[in-house]
């Protein structure tokens, strides 16, 4: 019978030297300890997921967003639309109401300054046709109609306008209303009194157009 071949003491060694330093590298298990102990834990795909989108919202530092109003009720802002709009009418209409009245004004002044000029033209006429009637002869009764007359007519046109004759005579002298040019002592007459009236005077819907020219007693 054939004897078992015998290892050499060398390579005896050898194995023995590998055995001794697997056991100085591994290190000694508890048994009653997990494998897990000790270990960090490894977050998982979906906690990275929801850490990575907290840290991106915002910047560091920053503050929390406000959050967005509430919407208008529709049947408030209608009625606050409809406030607005009454309010913007309302001042118009203020508007159109101070302008009509100025334009009026306006009208008025200029109407009042054009019918002044026109009949501060006339009144010289006017006056001359009274002197004209006043130095007539009796022999000319014939053309003293005709000039009463256009007298007459003409005086009717001005009163239709507002143009009204004022003769001052035996009044006190008002310098508002009358126009003094020469003053004239004369007995039994007190100071300050029209004695003579040599130009009548006008008034225009109540406001002085001319003056009366009169002689005052001193």
């Amino acid at each position: 019978m054939a004897s078992e071949p015998r290892k050499a003491p060398v390579e005896d060694a050898v194995r023995e030297q590998l055995r001794d330093e697997e056991d100085r590298v591994a290190p000694e298990e508890d048994p009653q300890s997990s494998p897990h102990d000790g270990a960090q834990a490894v977050p998982g795909p979906e906690e990275e997921a929801e850490t990575s989108e907290d840290s991106g919202d915002r910047e560091p530092g920053t503050a929390e967003p406000e959050p967005e109003p509430e919407p208008e009720d529709p049947l408030a802002a209608a009625q606050r639309e409809r406030d607005e709009y009454l309010a913007l009418a309302q001042r118009a209409q203020a508007d159109f109401e101070n302008y009509r009245k100025r334009a009026a004004r306006e009208a008025a002044a200029a109407t009042h300054r054009a019918k002044s000029g026109l009949v501060g033209e006339l009144l010289p006429v006017v006056d001359n046709l009274e002197r004209a009637l006043g130095s007539a002869a009796e022999s000319e009764e014939h053309l003293v109609g005709g000039v009463k007359l256009v007298y007459s007519e003409l005086v009717a046109v001005l009163n239709r306008n507002g143009v009204q004759q004022f003769d001052p005579a035996g009044e006190k002298f008002d310098p508002a209303v009358h126009e003094a040019i020469s003053i004239r002592e004369q007995e039994g007459s007190n100071p300050g009194l029209v004695l003579d009236v040599v130009e009548k005077g006008y008034h225009l819907n109540g406001n002085v157009l001319r003056p009366a020219r009169v002689v005052v007693s001193g």
